[in-house]
């Protein structure tokens, strides 16, 4: 009989078994090595789910998923099971991806460390041995150069270690790397010389030059950022005509916001003195009142704040 019940009987089976948890720590007794089950706390076993959404909405899935409490820390150790009946020679970046997968979602959760993922491959197929390798870096080109690179601490390019000599020598690279590592430390005008000379050697194309001024602008603390790209201009013959553009627009800019402020400025002032009006007139209909009812004017002059002029001018 060779009807099927299910599209993929081999996995239904597999899965069928394998999400009993008892079933699932014979296997793991089984496959894991000796130095990771020493890691885990059977008694905390727990199946998760083995979907993984990434960012880009692809979704991932492995066969099994569980998670175990690490011995004698607050880590996690998570088994991953795949299976399959036809040899795939990518397998084993498929299982790294769904192991990334696992640690992501275990960020997600709130951790704030990752946790170790044990993946394995449960292959039935009919070609006997699995013929790929199951080491991920067997998926390169070059296994040997990858190895190097992700078997050792990533290449830091920290330019806030660097110094300023060094950098300058760093040709296309210096102008970026020189303003990125001061601009939260000082300010830019101490940089107006180092800057002029990365200039004079014309790496730059005015677009680089004219985004790296507007980064100055909004980023940096030069007290008068018109002024210094002005002074820059000056300095600097190739660039001259853009960086006179920027500061020109500064300029505009700047007398807008002062116009602008000058404006509030006289808004608020006149609401201030409508206020302080409006008060004046409020106390001198009240002390009114107070002197037609036959009080002192000293008495009144103190209830209201008021002035001998003002009371006076009431009198009369």
């Amino acid at each position: 009989m060779n009807k099927k019940f299910t599209p993929t009987p081999h996995d239904a089976v597999f899965r069928q078994f394998l999400h009993d948890k008892a079933t699932a720590q014979d296997f793991f007794d089984i496959w894991l090595p000796d130095d990771i089950k020493a890691l885990c706390d059977w008694e905390t076993l727990k199946p998760e789910s083995g979907s993984f959404v990434e960012p880009d909405m692809k979704p991932y899935q492995s066969d099994i998923l569980y998670s175990v409490s690490a011995n004698g820390s607050d880590g996690y150790v998570y088994c991953l099971i795949e299976h399959q009946s036809t040899p795939d020679k990518l397998m084993a970046w498929r299982l790294m991806r769904y192991s990334m997968a696992a640690m992501q979602s275990h960020l997600a959760a709130g951790h704030d460390k990752l946790p170790l993922v044990f993946p394995v491959l449960f292959y039935c197929g009919e070609k006997s041995p699995h013929p790929y390798s199951t080491n991920w870096l067997d998926c390169f080109e070059r296994p040997d150069i990858a190895a190097k690179i992700y078997s050792q601490p990533f290449r830091m390019a920290d330019v806030t270690t660097l110094d300023d000599d060094a950098i300058m020598q760093h040709r296309r690279m210096a102008l970026l790397e020189l303003i990125q590592k001061h601009i939260r430390r000082r300010d830019m005008t101490e940089l107006l010389d180092s800057i002029v000379k990365l200039l004079s050697y014309n790496y730059y194309t005015d677009t680089q030059v004219i985004t790296m001024m507007n980064y100055l602008v909004q980023e940096g603390n030069a007290a008068s950022p018109g002024t210094f790209i002005t002074e820059i201009a000056k300095r600097t013959e190739k660039h001259e005509e853009a960086l006179m553009t920027i500061a020109e627009a500064l300029k505009q800019e700047g007398k807008q916001e002062g116009y602008q402020i000058g404006r509030e400025q006289g808004i608020n002032e006149g609401i201030e003195r409508g206020r302080y009006e409006g008060k004046l007139e409020g106390k001198l209909e009240v002390a009114r009142q107070m002197l037609d009812s036959g009080m002192a004017p000293v008495t009144v002059k103190q209830f209201t704040g008021l002035t001998d002029s003002d009371i006076l001018k009431l009198k009369n």
